[in-house]
């Protein structure tokens, strides 16, 4: 995971910890008062869901992580959950290490099989020796839509593909395909569909001989094309004319330049060669997929300073 990811999730977890760690520890030192009668602890738990309106079950254990209550939830009590050992759960490690307040990282949840979170709060006598635990669920989901929208950093990424298909790589060859047939008039097409009508994102398959495209006027949706529609210009009719987006990073003299590179790569070697290459205007990255199944994402103007060398040379890992 890049820093810049890790960051964005951790600036999330903290203002989650900011709003339960108050709420949770206000509860727990009341359920210290009514320790260990279940049903008062129960009508704690139900009393605090109004005070956490995210929260999805609450629930106290005992020193040995032995459920003592049923989980509480917004409806009825579960009451198939008192008794559960929870000790074994990674949510409780922290916890079970001494941590008076703990977040867990966001797991995949036993029974909805939905992203989750769990919070525990240490319940202690006065003295601060221990008595239990108290638990609180989260579906994320549920949980109010604060998150930033996280901005991927504009660096190289390769990543590796299948290892079967690296493993075979020298007994294989490049099979001409019709779109090979046909490259340069297929890549003045695409050129023109994304300079002039509208393609923000475009992928070509040359080993498959199809495109997938993506518009600026119905951006939720992707068209496929063939070879057969790929090598007609009347293709370009089917999309109206609009002008080049002003938020695209790409130049629209770049695009030539990069499909032409395209090009290149898929022509370079008989056993190393490009099958598949995409464009998209508004985040300026290159995707490359070769034939030993790895794949790099680049920003536009660096895969343009790159030449034949650099993905044919020794020196420098040809795919991730």
């Amino acid at each position: 995971m890049n820093t810049n990811l890790q960051q964005a999730i951790q600036r999330q977890r903290g203002i989650l910890k900011g709003w339960l760690a108050a709420s949770l520890t206000t509860l727990a030192d009341a359920c210290r008062d009514d320790w260990p009668a279940r049903d008062q602890l129960e009508t704690l738990l139900r009393e605090g869901m109004i005070e956490l309106p995210y929260c999805k079950y609450l629930y106290v254990l005992d020193h040995q992580a032995r459920q003592i209550t049923a989980n509480i939830s917004r409806g009825d009590l579960l009451e198939e959950h008192f008794g559960r050992d929870r000790s074994d759960r990674p949510y409780l490690a922290e916890a079970l290490a001494g941590s008076r307040f703990s977040l867990s990282e966001s797991y995949i949840s036993r029974n909805a099989k939905r992203p989750s979170l769990t919070a525990i709060q240490r319940i202690t006598h006065a003295d601060g020796s221990l008595l239990g635990y108290l638990g609180a669920d989260f579906d994320l989901r549920e949980l109010p839509a604060t998150q930033a929208l996280y901005a991927r950093p504009d660096q190289w990424m390769q990543m590796r593909g299948d290892p079967a298909i690296r493993a075979g790589l020298f007994h294989q060859e490049r099979a001409n395909s019709p779109m090979d047939e046909h490259i340069d008039e297929v890549l003045a097409l695409l050129v023109e569909l994304m300079t002039v009508h509208g393609v923000y994102h475009g992928k070509l398959h040359f080993s498959s001989s199809r495109a997938t495209l993506w518009m600026l006027d119905d951006p939720y949706s992707y068209r496929i094309h063939g070879f057969n529609d790929l090598s007609d210009p009347n293709l370009c009719l089917a999309y109206p004319r609009h002008p080049y987006p002003d938020k695209a990073i790409v130049p629209a003299e770049a695009i030539p330049k990069i499909f032409h590179c395209f090009r290149d790569l898929r022509f370079m070697d008989e056993t190393l060669y490009l099958r598949s290459g995409s464009l998209n205007l508004f985040n300026g990255l290159v995707g490359l997929n070769f034939s030993c199944d790895g794949s790099h994402y680049m920003p536009w103007d660096e895969f343009l300073e790159k030449n034949l060398g650099f993905w044919l040379g020794s020196n420098t890992p040809t795919c991730a």
